[in-house]
Parts: C-alpha cells; sequence; structure tokens
C-alpha cells in the first residue's frame, strides 16, 4: 500500500513549484547545458552570455518547469561563468520565475552557484559513489543552502543496474540523508538510471520493467521523495526509428508516471501520445517494456522494420519540374537534387548567348539564395554542401562549351588560399569552409595539408589570392601560425589572415597571432561566419573600417584576457608535489594484467565497433548543434540532422560492405611504478606470454622506459590535491608492483575514400567519408578499452555499461591521451610509438608536429586503479617547465615550445 505523501517539494525560482500529487509530469530543460548544446557552449566560451539567456529564455516560453544549468567544461572557468550567467537570470523575470537545477561534478562550481541563485533551486547531483564520508558532507552543505537534490543511484560498487540494485542504494541514500544529515525527504530526487531495452542483450531485457518497479518501490516505501530520469535513454537501440522511438518513450512514461516517477528529460516532440500508438506497435513495445516475452526482441526489431520512418513517408513530389527554368534551378540548388540539374543547365545553355551566362546567371541567381537562406539559418552546413555538389556538376558539365569560347572568362568575387599548417593532418573543418566559400563565388587554392610556411607565402604570392586561411587541430599548429604571421609581416604582406581549426581560439588569436601582424587577423570559429567575414575583409569600400573595429575589438579582448589570467594564483612545483592526489596503497587494488605484453589487431570487423560509435561530434562537425540523439528531433535542426544522420548510415553499410576502411590495433600491458613523484617507470621484463611481440625499445635492449607526467599547479583550498596521472601509479617505495598500459588505433583508407569522392566533384560524401572515418576511430578506442578492462587486464571483468555510460565515461579507470587536458604534452607520444613500435605495426606514423596519420587515429594510455579520474592540467608555471625540460632530457627551450598553451605567464 502507497505510503500517503505528507510533504510536498516546493521550489521556486520568482514563482514557486510545489510538486504534490496533484502535480502533472514536470519537465527538465537542458539546452543551457554545455554538454547537451553546442550552441550554448560556443556562445559561452565567446561570452556572449546575451545570446546565451536566450537559450534559457527559449526554453521557458517552451514549457520547461525547471531549467538545468551545467559548465562542465575544459576550456571554461565553470565557477566564474556559473555566478555570471545566474546573476544575469536574475535579472530577466521571464525566465527566472523557473526553479533552476545547478548541474556539475565539481563540488566548488555547485557551491558558487547556491550561493547565486535565488529562489530554492535543486542541486545535480550527488551519491555513494565515492563513500558515505564525502556524500554526507556534500549533503549538508546542500541542506545548510536550502536546496534540494537528485541522488544517483551510485554507489562505491557501480552504478544501479537491477532492481534490487536500486532499490538498496536509493534505500542506504536515503536512509543516510534522513536519519544522519537531516535531510528534508521532500527535496530529495531519485535518479535512478534508465537504460536501454532490446539491446540483443539477454541481461538488458528488464531495463525498462526494474525502473518502473524500483520507482513504484522508492515510491511507496520512502515517504515524500521524488523520482527522475532521461526518458530518451530506453529507447537507444532504435535510433534513427523515431516512429518506434516515440512509441517506446510514451509506453515507458505511461507505466513510470503510474509508478510514481514525476520528474525527467524529456523532448516534447519525441512523445506519440498512448492512445494514437497503433494497437499491433502498441502490443509489440510494451512486450519490450514490461519484458512479456522471452522473444520480444526479435519480434519489435522484425516490426520495426515495416513501421520505420512511417510518419516521416512521402510519396517524392515532383511538382516543382513543372516551374519556369530558374525556378527549378534554384529548387535543385537549394534542396541539393542533382537527378535533373545537367538536362535544366543544357536547356539554360541553348538559351543563352555564351555558356558563361548559365554561370553568371541561373546558377549565382540559385547559390545567392542558398547564401541567404544559410546566412538567415534557414539552411545547415550539410545542405549547402550538398548544394555545392549541383552547382560543381553543373560547372563540370558547362567547362567544356566555356573552354571552347576563350573570350569566356567568369569572374570571382576574390581567391582564398586554404591550408592545414605544417605537422597537422585533419582538414575536415577547412574542407566544408572551402566549400562554403565555392558556394559564394569565391575561387578557393586548397593545398591540402602539413603545408609548410614558405609553401603557403610563394603560393600566395603566385596566384595572387586575396585572403589566407589556416587550419590546425593539434596545439603545434598554433605556434606554426604565429610564425607565418610574423612572415607575413617581415615580408610586408597586406593579406587577411583567416584562423579556423579545433585548438584555435578567439584568446588565442588575440594574444598570439594578433599581435604579431599588423593587417587583418580574424578567428572564424564555424563555416557559418566565413562568407560574412570574407565579404567585409574584401569589400573596397569598408575593409579598412572592419579591420579597424577587428583591431580595436581584439586589443580589448586581449587586455582583459590578460588581465584575468593575473587573476589567478598558482604554487610551485615543490608544494604542488606536496599536495598531491594520495591513494591507500596498502588498501588499493592492483590487479595484475591477465596478459602482459604487446598485441597487435589488423582482423578486426568494423561491425564490432558499430554500437561503440558515440554519434555527437559527427554532428558537431557539420556545424549542426546539439546531443544525439535527441538532436534527430530538435525543433531547429532535427529535420536537417535526420536527414544527414541517414545519408551517413548508407554511406556506413557501403564502406562495409566493400572494406573500404581497415581498423588496426596495437596496445601492451605492462609492470609499472611511479618515481620521482611525476615519472611513471614502465618495466618492459619480465618475460610474457608467447602471444605477444616485442616492443621497440627491447629491440635497442633497454628493460625499461619512463613516461613524464606534469601536475596542476594552480592555488586550491586546503585539502583539494593537485593532480598528475603518475599518481594513479603505485610508488615504487611501496614495494608493491604496478600496471600501465599503451595503444594506438588507426582507420586506413579514408583519404583515398574522399578522393574518389572529390573525382567526382562530390565534396559532400568526401566530407561524409573523412567524418565516419572519425567516428570509427573513437568507436574502436573505446572498443579497445573495453576489451582492455574485461579481458586483456581483466580488472573490471563484470562490467555491464551501455553505450551511453562509455560515452559519459562511467567506466573503471581512464585512458588519456597526450595532447588532451590531463597530459597537453605532445612529446610523449614519441615515448608510446617506441614502446610499442607502432609504425611498425599497424602503420600510423607521427608528423614532425607530432600529429598522427591517418587522420583517424586515437593513442594513449590505460590506467586501471578505481580512484584514477580525468582531469585537467591548467595552466602551469616556468618552475615545473623547468624541472620537465630536466627529467625528460631536452632544453628548456623545446619544452616551453611543446608546453607554451599551458604556461600561466602566457
Amino acid at each position: 500500500m502507497k505510503v500517503k505523501q505528507s510533504r510536498f517539494m516546493k521550489l521556486s525560482g520568482l514563482e514557486p513549484l510545489v510538486l504534490n500529487e496533484k502535480s502533472n509530469f514536470i519537465n527538465v530543460g537542458e539546452r543551457t547545458n554545455v554538454a547537451g548544446s553546442r550552441k550554448f557552449l560556443r556562445l559561452i566560451k565567446e561570452e556572449k552570455y546575451d545570446e546565451a539567456l536566450d537559450i534559457a529564455r527559449h526554453q521557458v516560453d517552451g514549457g520547461a518547469q525547471i531549467i538545468d544549468i551545467n559548465f562542465d567544461d575544459g576550456l571554461i572557468d565553470g565557477k566564474q561563468a556559473m555566478v555570471r550567467f545566474l546573476n544575469l537570470i536574475a535579472a530577466e523575470p521571464d525566465i527566472c520565475k523557473v526553479p533552476i537545477m545547478i548541474d556539475s561534478s565539481k563540488w566548488e562550481i555547485i557551491e558558487a552557484g547556491l550561493q547565486a541563485v535565488q529562489g530554492k533551486c535543486v542541486v545535480n547531483s550527488i551519491s555513494l559513489k565515492e563513500g558515505e564520508e564525502k556524500f554526507i558532507w556534500e549533503a549538508k552543505q546542500i541542506k545548510r543552502y536550502g536546496a534540494a537534490v537528485i541522488v544517483m543511484a551510485f554507489d562505491e560498487i557501480g552504478q544501479a543496474d537491477n532492481y534490487d540494485r536500486r532499490i538498496e542504494i536509493a534505500k542506504r541514500s536515503y536512509d543516510i540523508l534522513v536519519n544522519k544529515v537531516g535531510f528534508p525527504s521532500e527535496d530529495i530526487i531519485f535518479d535512478l538510471n534508465i537504460f536501454p531495452v532490446a539491446t540483443g542483450m539477454n541481461e538488458h531485457r528488464r531495463n525498462a520493467i526494474d525502473f518502473i518497479e524500483a520507482t513504484r518501490w522508492v515510491r511507496q516505501n520512502l515517504p515524500n521523495v521524488s523520482v527522475s530520469g532521461g526518458v530518451s535513454n530506453v529507447s537507444f537501440s532504435f535510433r534513427g526509428n523515431n516512429g518506434v522511438r516515440e512509441a517506446m518513450h510514451s509506453v515507458f512514461l505511461y507505466y513510470a508516471i503510474q509508478a510514481g516517477m514525476n520528474i525527467g528529460i524529456v523532448n516534447p516532440a519525441l512523445l506519440e501520445v498512448y492512445d494514437d500508438i497503433s494497437k499491433d506497435l502498441l502490443e509489440h513495445v510494451e512486450d519490450v517494456i514490461l519484458d512479456r516475452r522471452e522473444d520480444a526482441t526479435e519480434r519489435l526489431l522484425d516490426f520495426a522494420e515495416t513501421v520505420k520512418g512511417s510518419k516521416k513517408e512521402k510519396t517524392v513530389d515532383l511538382s516543382w519540374r513543372e516551374n519556369p527554368l530558374q525556378d527549378r534551378i534554384t529548387h535543385a540548388l537549394v534542396k541539393g537534387i542533382d537527378a535533373f540539374i545537367l538536362e535544366d543547365i543544357e536547356q539554360a545553355r541553348i538559351e543563352a548567348t555564351k555558356p558563361i551566362e548559365v554561370i553568371e546567371g541561373h546558377l549565382m541567381i540559385g547559390m545567392n539564395v542558398v547564401g541567404d537562406l544559410f546566412g538567415a539559418g534557414k539552411m545547415f552546413l550539410p545542405q549547402v554542401v550538398k548544394s555545392a555538389r549541383v552547382m560543381k556538376k553543373a560547372v563540370a558539365y558547362l567547362n567544356p562549351f566555356i573552354e571552347a569560347e576563350k573570350s569566356d572568362k567568369s569572374e570571382p568575387v576574390g581567391k582564398i588560399l586554404m591550408a592545414t599548417v605544417k605537422g597537422d593532418v585533419h582538414d575536415i573543418g577547412k574542407n566544408i569552409v572551402s566549400v562554403v566559400l565555392a558556394c559564394n563565388n569565391y575561387e578557393i587554392v586548397d593545398l591540402g595539408v602539413m603545408v609548410p610556411p614558405e609553401k603557403i607565402i610563394q603560393t600566395a604570392i603566385d596566384e595572387r589570392v586575396d585572403a589566407i586561411g589556416l587550419s590546425g587541430l593539434i596545439t603545434p599548429s598554433l605556434d606554426e601560425m604565429v610564425y607565418l604571421a610574423k612572415e607575413m609581416q617581415r615580408q610586408n604582406f597586406e593579406l587577411p589572415l583567416l584562423i579556423g581549426g579545433a585548438t584555435t581560439s578567439k584568446a588565442h588569436t588575440a594574444v598570439k597571432i594578433d599581435t604579431q601582424y599588423k593587417n587583418a587577423v580574424v578567428h572564424v570559429n564555424d563555416a557559418s561566419r566565413a562568407v560574412t567575414v570574407v565579404g567585409d575583409l574584401l569589400n573596397k569600400r569598408s575593409s579598412h573600417l572592419y579591420t579597424a573595429k577587428l583591431k580595436k575589438d581584439y586589443d580589448e579582448f586581449r587586455t582583459k584576457f590578460l588581465k584575468r589570467g593575473k587573476e589567478k594564483s598558482y604554487i610551485s612545483i615543490i608544494e604542488a608535489r606536496r599536495r598531491k592526489y594520495k591513494i591507500d596503497w596498502e588498501t588499493s587494488e592492483i590487479k595484475k594484467p591477465n596478459e602482459l605484453g604487446i598485441q597487435v589487431l589488423k582482423q578486426l570487423s568494423l561491425k564490432e565497433l558499430l554500437p561503440f560509435i558515440d554519434w555527437s561530434p559527427f554532428f558537431r562537425s557539420w556545424d549542426l548543434h546539439g546531443k544525439y540523439p535527441t538532436i534527430l528531433k530538435d525543433e531547429v535542426v532535427g529535420e536537417q540532422a535526420t536527414e544527414l544522420f541517414g545519408d551517413a548510415q548508407k554511406m556506413m553499410k557501403e564502406i562495409i560492405a566493400k572494406q573500404s576502411l581497415k581498423p588496426k590495433a596495437v596496445f601492451g600491458l605492462f609492470e609499472a611504478n611511479s618515481i620521482n613523484d611525476d615519472d611513471i617507470e614502465v618495466s618492459l621484463k619480465p618475460k610474457r606470454s608467447k602471444n605477444v611481440i616485442s616492443s621497440g625499445i627491447e629491440k635497442s635492449q633497454k628493460d625499461k622506459i619512463i613516461f613524464r607526467t606534469l601536475r596542476q599547479q594552480l592555488k586550491k583550498r586546503e585539502g583539494i590535491p593537485n593532480h598528475a596521472l603518475a599518481d594513479f601509479i603505485a610508488p615504487k617505495e611501496t614495494n608493491k608492483t604496478d600496471y600501465i598500459g599503451a595503444f594506438c588505433v588507426g582507420i586506413f583508407g579514408a583519404q583515398e575514400l574522399a578522393e574518389s569522392y572529390r573525382a567526382k566533384e562530390d565534396d559532400y560524401n568526401a566530407i561524409m567519408a573523412q567524418a565516419i572515418a572519425d567516428r570509427f576511430a573513437e568507436a574502436m578506442a573505446e572498443y579497445l578499452h573495453k576489451q582492455i578492462r574485461v579481458k586483456h587486464w581483466g580488472y573490471s571483468s563484470d562490467e555491464t555499461l551501455t553505450n551511453d555510460d562509455l560515452i559519459k565515461e562511467n567506466y573503471k579507470g581512464i585512458r588519456p591521451a597526450p595532447g588532451y587536458p590531463a597530459c597537453p604534452d605532445h612529446l610523449e607520444k614519441e615515448t608510446i610509438w617506441n614502446l610499442l613500435n607502432v609504425e611498425e605495426n599497424i602503420g600510423v606514423t607521427l608528423t614532425e608536429s607530432l600529429a598522427m596519420w591517418p587522420a583517424a587515429a586515437v593513442s594513449g594510455y590505460y590506467f586501471a586503479n578505481k580512484e584514477a579520474k580525468y582531469f585537467g592540467l591548467g595552466k602551469i608555471t616556468d618552475d615545473q617547465v623547468t624541472d620537465y625540460s630536466t627529467r625528460k632530457g631536452i632544453t628548456k627551450e623545446k619544452a616551453r615550445k611543446w608546453l607554451h598553451p599551458t604556461l600561466a605567464e602566457e
């Protein structure tokens, strides 16, 4: 019998929100979360807080009764951003009328938010993951601030993934909160973990019904609490089939709400009305959600094929073919339809006086429409690239006719040189920008990847270009851009310089590049800005005013940025080591790997990698903002994202069928100990099993190597450690043998596949091939890491994590990579390459800037200790640079070159 609810949760912004037994389901808006919205992340990074407020306002206008706010990103000062954003919200009555959910994995950010928020908020989240002591401490603080709290069903063992574990953790958490902390029971919200069903794995069959029944138990036995969850997880196995997903969400909510679930993250656009679901589909979905049949998954999979896309199915509408010629050509360009373009272009050519007039007239009229729609946010990058494919096909058809009349000459509005700088191999973003500019009648001189500065300079002179665009992904590329700016200044260039790529930023451009070149330097953070920026830079009437405005903006930004950096305090490397993260090695479990040594994988099927793909970065590479799978139903980009996703699925099937891409991997597991606080000594002895091979180091007769790690130096409050990766390996003085792993995976064939499409004037599929290769590379890294955890090392042999868990990094242990936040020094890749003999074993090479080739490659380390976690190094001081150069046996100048992005004084 249900316990009568005697007290109700009362939240508030400017207006109260009372959750009583008559309340409807409470929907939480999560677009003000940097992990859930690329647009919101970009706006916060660019400090465009006014526009970020519009996102919050849009959520409230759309019916969100609580808004979740999260600033957990390595390149954002989360504490400062949280306080600033909450203060701004407080001045917006139409936003702050609803309660706030302060969401962060970092206590200092949560506390800063609690101190700034108005009304009664919700903290997301705490759990028993790190034990009772921390759980109680955080709960007491939250109680002191008067907030409600989300409690995750997670304890020291791991996530609750069945009925018994859910109620066990919920009961234990409730007893601690109510009886030990004195936390108001009505202010407790349990997130009981919604996992996918119909995955094909028997152990996942009860994922939905266990959540529903656990919800019922919690609401009946733990008085006054609420239950929440992210609903879209339940249908993850049917991503791409929105008809089935919508039905699954509705069925799940129908029973979960009856059981007592009263709060959740739900996209209303991904919901079908329960009574409107067809009887056949309803029966099959309920069989799965409620686990009513042994063969429920197989039956739904078969049935899903009969309803796949049924709500969106349309007959091909060819009525536009009856329109006038110009309208047909414009329609084909806007919609990216190339099926009829040649017959329309031929008609236009016959009617025109000269063939060039078709380009300058019909095609440019159509592309101007494309440009206007793109600029207004009514078209998106994938569509523009498809438009370019149609345009190129038409131009290629006309070229022989134009050549026959030599007097014809099409004048572009400008010529732009594009290049990925020396040592860097990534060019997806550069290629997209090139296509977008070409669509707007700019001539593109594309020098490709790994282009030395002297070639860029000389080509710019020879081709008489109007602007230079530089792209780079890895941190050494930043130095190349600075050098090129200096060289352009030395040679008295007057061309605008455009900067782009994942590692670049407005801050680096303003502080490092703009100061070296007297003419225009501008950071272009996405392709949608490229046309406008280039147009302003090349406008003969107003370019000087635009450049002056740019210079002033960057000067003001630079002053503010440098001042902000000086406000932070740092400690010496000696003091940082005193404050190192300390593991109790007497009690900490150290698991010896089942297989020591190096192994190579060359026969892996791409099919095995499909379940491990994280699709969110794929959409980001096309400049579509949102998190998969919710992006497929996003009210702004959902339709285009769904179409793009469908194209990707089609290409992946072809790639797998033709084996166009080939995955390879090498990994090794070794004995190891930390030494001298920040170094990790790796032993290549004793002899290993017969299945393994020798390393490059062994061939040089060495029996050990050393990985150098870097330590945080930001001054923190007493008791908060300054991390280095070496902290997660047992020190040599403990006399305990610990272990470490290293790996490299690569996807071969992407460049060749992309070039085969470019030879057909098909940039869309060329870019698609590279983007898919990147996804396979990351998926292979995830696949291999799982194999390490459950098999080769075996320290987590009973793991049952979903792909969503892997994306959220909810596994035991970590796999940090050189060049990323915890270990930003790319030089350590050389040690990995020597240790694993990477180039000889699988053919992945390093450029002079230590980028990996092929570009679709991932490398890094494996740490197994349960206390190992990801962190950002942040800024370091000159004394650590000196210390590091001595330890590594290189000059201080070389160390500064590779570490400069992390230097506090810069």
